[in-house]
This record gives structure tokens, sequence and C-alpha cells, in this order.
């Protein structure tokens, strides 16, 4: 599968600005290494392309107010249209954030000061043709969102995408894909516990090959430091990023084979795209610019049966340990675990983040064993 992420630095409120500024990243936002010229999607063509949380909108409204003006109803609205024409020029799918207005067909008789609107920050899915496959609500808010939307059903952030001639073995492949928005991958409320791994569960339980983030995910670090980091990515944010899928390390994977039919040489693999956006933007009166942490990426976590194996075995979306910081030689999974990187962005770059996941990957980690 050939997948691919636009990290750009939208402008807050200016629509036309950002559609101007992702169009002309897609056009040639690759750079080739080694050969410093930049290559566009009509070029790589992606199976996939995958835009960050409230892409062409910007992310930091302080209210209801302000983001009002930008509220789009489900395929319509200029988040729906570029995703549409983007899809039917590239040929493949697209999947952008947008905020979503969602209106009922009359207000309750109950309640006639309600409007019948609700809004959501959401995720619009469409395929090679334009048309609408999902429309994914966030449901975990970042209290940035708690000001004008409300939350999503985790359980809709599910969908069998079809491709054709992914597999030399079949027509059309059926992959089984769980989407999230950013904050979905956390405990949530930070009421759950952080081994409650909620998110992840998800993706075992559905059997999921391939998980698509949408996100918009602020880093801690100052001006001074994002400005150092420049084109190398946040490896603190990425390291989170892995943590909260730390079932994906730990538990058997159920599905029976990868989807592009490559199950030799790394085993069983959930491909993960981490579409994250860079840049700055103003925050509320009083309040400290936003600032993202970039570092997009594209791995996938793999688990390859040991020649010997180890301890006892783990069943798919089965693990009673409940603390993940203790073990012992009895609990060591009967598989290898690698995390295998195709492409890694800076924390401040703009551009097009792209796998051919049928390659070898530019990255292979393995897991360090925990010091006591």
């Amino acid at each position: 599968m050939k997948v691919a992420t636009l990290q750009f630095a939208p402008r807050l409120g200016d629509i036309d600005g950002n559609i101007h500024r992702a169009n002309e990243l897609l056009k040639d936002g690759k750079v080739v290494q080694g050969v410093g010229i930049g290559v566009g999607l009509d070029l790589l063509k992606p199976d996939v392309l995958i835009l960050p949380e409230l892409a062409l909108t910007g992310y930091n409204f302080p209210s209801l107010e302000a983001i009002k003006p930008f509220l789009e109803p489900v395929g319509q609205g200029p988040s729906a249209r570029w995703a549409q024409q983007t899809a039917r020029r590239l040929q493949c799918k697209v999947c952008v954030g947008y905020p979503e207005i969602h209106r009922a067909k009359e207000a309750p008789k109950s309640d006639p000061s309600n409007p019948g609107e609700t809004c959501y920050n959401s995720l619009l899915v469409v395929d090679e043709s334009g048309e609408i496959i999902l429309n994914y609500r966030k449901s975990f808010l970042y209290y940035t969102d708690e000001t004008w939307a409300a939350e999503g059903n985790p359980e809709q952030g599910f969908h069998q995408l079809t491709f054709r001639n992914l597999n030399q073995n079949t027509l059309e492949s059926h992959i089984a894909t769980s989407f999230g928005i950013c904050m979905d991958i956390n405990p949530y409320r930070f009421e759950a516990p952080f081994t409650a791994w909620e998110f992840a569960n998800r993706v075992l339980d559905t059997k999921s090959e391939l998980v698509i983030l949408s996100m918009a995910w602020l880093t801690s670090v100052s001006r001074e430091e994002l400005d150092f980091l420049a084109d190398k990515p946040d490896l603190d944010t990425l390291n989170y990023w892995i943590q909260r899928l730390v079932p994906l390390l730990r538990k058997r994977m159920g599905h029976e084979a990868n989807f592009d039919g490559d199950d030799s040489d790394h085993g069983k693999k959930i491909v993960i795209v981490f579409a994250n956006r860079a840049g700055e933007e103003q925050g509320a009166e009083g309040e400290s610019p936003a600032r993202y942490a970039g570092t997009s990426a594209i791995v996938a976590i793999t688990q390859k049966p040991r020649t010997r194996a180890v301890g006892r075995e783990l069943s798919p979306g089965n693990d009673d340990s409940s603390d993940d910081s203790k073990g012992s030689e009895t609990e060591v999974a009967p598989f290898d675990v690698k995390i295998l990187c195709w492409d890694l962005m800076g924390a401040t770059t703009e551009g097009i983040c792209f796998a051919d996941t049928t390659a070898d990957p530019s990255m292979v980690f393995g897991l360090a064993k925990a010091s006591k």
C-alpha cells in the first residue's frame, strides 16, 4: 500500500490560503533524498492521503462563536469539496479533518430553545470517485474542542476500506481500518487508567490492519527548542504515541494475513499513520500560542514468531497483565516485536510524508528491556 500524509501549518480561519498551500505542497512537497528536488502525489500515486485534524480551517478556535463561520454539514463545505476534488484527481482515498455541524430535521418539541444543531470535530473519508464512505466524530475532546464540539461515538471509528490491486493474489483488498482523531488515543478524559488502552484495544478487537490518526498534536517545547529541532522529529512525541499503542506490542494480532501479502520477512503487521500538523497558532487573549509537534510518521508494528517460544502465550486481545511496567520471563510473548518506520517528518517541516509499505523501511526499531 502507498500511504501519504500532508504535514503543513494551516493559518487559523484562512480556508482559501490553506487550500492553496495544501495544493502547492501536494504538487511538489516530497523531497527526494540525495537529489534535493520535490515531487508530488501525481508521481507518487498513493492509495490513501491523510490530512491533519481541522486541516483547512486551523484548530485553535477559542469558542463556538469563533468557529461558527467555518462549520460544515457532512459533505457540504470547502473541506468536503477539496477532499472530493483531490480524490478524483489523484485517484486515491482522502481523509480530511473538519468542523462539522449536524442539523436535526426539527428541534425537539420539549426544548424549543434548542435549534437542533450539534457540532463535532470530524474526519471525512472519501473514495476515489469522491463518494463519502465514512464520517468519524472525535470521541475524546481536548479542552479547546469542548468549547464548541460534542463527543462522537468511538465505535464508529472502524471501517472496511476497499482497495484495488494492492495484492497480486487478489483484485480487491478489504482492509479493516481503525480511525482516530488526536486525543482519541489517550485514556478517556484522563479519568480512565493509563493502562486501559481503549483505542489500542479497539484496534485489536476489530482485527484492524491499518490505523489512521488525524492529529493536531501540541508540543510542550518552547519556540526556541522547536526552531532548533526544525527538520528533526520530536522523538518524545513519537515515543508517547507508540506508548499509547502498547497492546499492539504485547498481544497477539488477530488478523489472518497481511493485506499486502507480505508475511514472510516480518510476520504479521499493523500499519499506523500519524498525520500531524506543524506550525503555531495564536491563543486566546492572555494565553500562550499553540505550538504543534509535527513529526508525522508512517510506521508498522510487527510480530514474528520466535524460533523458540518463551514464556506463556498471549491470546488475541487478551492480556491479563494490568501494569505494563511489571514483567518477567514468564510473561514474555512468544513473538519478536519490531517497529518499522518508512518516513518520519521533522517538527517544523511542511511537506509530504510518504511510504510504500511493501518496500523496505528506512528504520527498524526493537524494544529495549525496561530497567529494574
